[in-house]
């Protein structure tokens, strides 16, 4: 049996106008310290925040209800992913649903290592949930570089391929792919250090269903996923 651990903030699903406005608070202040144009371009929300295939994240902290971190998962259920503007997928990405994972952010100095992490839990959940096969995400720097091929994330072709992305300011991006159906069984065979937060810890605070009736997956989904 897994474990439950309690974490010092509170992930959601974003639902309306104050939640989405919150995670662009997140992403203007986050990108801004880095690349101060591209945090003036995220503070207001934009065309994809609010389609129907599209999840948005929050992490608020318990003590203030504030906001500290958000994550965005576009699926490619009605649309291309926006990565494809920039980067060809592979014929094995685009014969599955994919998703694209943008706009995670944390605030600057925010010094809870499990934050990032519980983040990614949330989109692992999610994409697990919506039965979506891989992930896709463009990596600015070699330390994020790091932190998601810890994950399992790959590069998307053999030798890497970076790529100037037009959504996060054309500034150049390693894009890599995680396969979200064999992850569980690869962290295990592995003894990945990552397992049992991943996996076998139950965190009450990520909470993917706890906003309202509106849940995952999403509604188009919904309409064409026979129930089980």
């Amino acid at each position: 049996m897994g474990t439950s651990h309690r974490l010092a903030f509170t992930v959601r699903v974003a639902r309306g106008d104050a939640d989405v406005a919150a995670a662009c608070e997140v992403r203007a202040t986050a990108y801004g310290e880095q690349a101060p144009e591209l945090g003036r371009a995220v503070v207001a929300p934009d065309d994809l925040d609010a389609k129907p295939d599209t999840t948005v994240v929050i992490a608020r902290s318990k003590v203030a209800n504030t906001p500290v971190g958000t994550v965005r998962i576009v699926a490619n259920t009605d649309r291309p992913l926006q990565i494809e503007r920039a980067v060809p997928l592979p014929e094995q990405l685009r014969a599955g649903v994919a998703a694209e994972v943008t706009r995670l952010a944390v605030v600057p100095r925010r010094r809870d290592p499990t934050l990032r992490l519980a983040l990614m839990k949330a989109v692992y959940l999610t994409c697990l949930a919506r039965q979506v096969r891989w992930i896709v995400i463009g990596a600015r720097t070699p330390g994020l570089v790091r932190q998601y091929t810890m994950l399992g994330f790959t590069d998307i072709v053999d030798g890497g391929l970076c790529a100037p992305l037009e959504h996060a300011g054309r500034l150049p991006h390693r894009v890599l792919v995680f396969d979200v159906t064999s992850a569980e069984r690869h962290w295990h065979a592995s003894s990945h250090p990552l397992y049992e937060f991943m996996v076998r810890t139950h965190h009450p605070d990520i909470d993917l269903l706890a906003t309202g009736p509106d849940d995952l997956p999403s509604r188009a989904q919904r309409s064409s996923t026979p129930a089980t």
